[in-house]
Parts: C-alpha cells; structure tokens; sequence
C-alpha cells in the first residue's frame, strides 16, 4: 500500500497534465497515515502548502490540527489531500477542467487507503465529489454515495475569517471520530443523505 501511495506521490509531483503545473513551485501530494479511517479532502494547495510541497502546512493546517486535537486525535492519524494538487494562482478556486484533470490521483488515493469515511472540507470538495452547494446548510451529516461515505463540514481557511467556525469545526471533528469509533465497532449509523444514482 505504501509503495502504491508513493508511486501516486511521484505521478503528482511530475504531473504536467494542466496549465498549474506552470506556476507551481511544487506539486502537493497527500499525505499522512495509509492505514487511515479517514482522508481529510481539501480544495487546493495555497502560498505555504507550494513552497513546501505538503498539504494544509499554513494557518488553515493549524486550524484543522487544533480541531483534530480537541478531537484527541494526533494529525499523524490521518491522511489529508486535496481536490487539486497545484496551488492555482492568487489561490483562486479551481476550475471545473483542473478539478477533472487532477481527479485521478484522488480516486487512486481513495482506492488505496479505503477510508471508512471521506472527511469533505469546504464547499469546492463538496460540489466535486458530491456536487452540492452550501457546506454550511450540510455541515455535520453524513452522506453515502456508491457504497463510500462521506462526512461533511467547513473547510479550516473559512476559520480565519469567521471566528465562530473554529467551534463549528472542532464540534464537527468530534463527530466525525465517533462516527469512526461506531464504525469500527460495526454498529449502524444514520446516513443523512443517500445517493441513489
């Protein structure tokens, strides 16, 4: 699995395949743990996350690591990746032809760890992998589309600018690692929202 995760890692930070790999400093593969119960989806990588080449390493990184913690859970535990893996300029949201383009790499990420449950931060990852709209009407439920379920809260940058979302969030985490623990000890939870297609 590891090996899997690393040939990914290397098709990412070689990838030319759209217009961002131009202005990228570094491509910005997932990263953490591949035995994960959760992968942590963000939209792209911004300022600090291309100089550095990993992802969430700014004040949004911080952000979601307090809320992992109040959680009690270490961010070593997870695995965190994002949408697209280039930061695209003046980090604008990516565009609908980006998000395609650098799809692959998630699904394969996905397909590897077989997360219990994806964990979709913001409104960019929300439309992609599930396409809806307003995060912040659907923030704490759970969804399930093709057999995977989903978990649904704010994305950590939208913290900064609104102070009352860092409780939204860490509520949220809380949840999420509960739903995760009733996972694991197989007991049925509610599925808020079913996909049929």
């Amino acid at each position: 699995m590891e090996k899997k995760l690393q040939k990914i890692k290397q098709q990412v930070t070689e990838c030319t395949k759209c217009e961002l790999s131009k202005t990228r400093n570094n491509a910005v593969p997932g990263k953490g743990n591949y035995k994960a119960d959760v992968i942590f989806v963000g939209e792209a990588p911004g300022k600090n996350e291309d100089m550095k080449g990993e992802p969430f390493m700014g004040i949004a990184g911080n952000k979601l690591s307090i809320a992992l913690e109040s959680a009690g859970i270490a961010r070593d535990e997870v695995y965190i990746t994002n949408i697209v893996k280039c930061r695209p300029p003046k980090n604008r949201v990516p565009t609908t032809t980006e998000r395609g383009t650098c799809q692959n790499y998630l699904e394969k990420e996905i397909e590897i760890i077989k997360p219990k449950i994806i964990c979709v931060l913001g409104n960019t990852v929300f439309n992609s992998l599930l396409n809806g709209k307003e995060i912040i009407k659907f923030r704490g439920k759970v969804v399930r589309k093709n057999n995977q379920l989903y978990f649904l809260t704010v994305h950590p940058a939208a913290t900064i600018y609104n102070q009352k979302l860092i409780s939204v969030l860490k509520k949220d985490m809380k949840k999420l690692f509960k739903l995760i623990k009733e996972l694991k000890d197989e007991k049925k939870i509610k599925i808020d929202i079913e996909y049929t297609s």
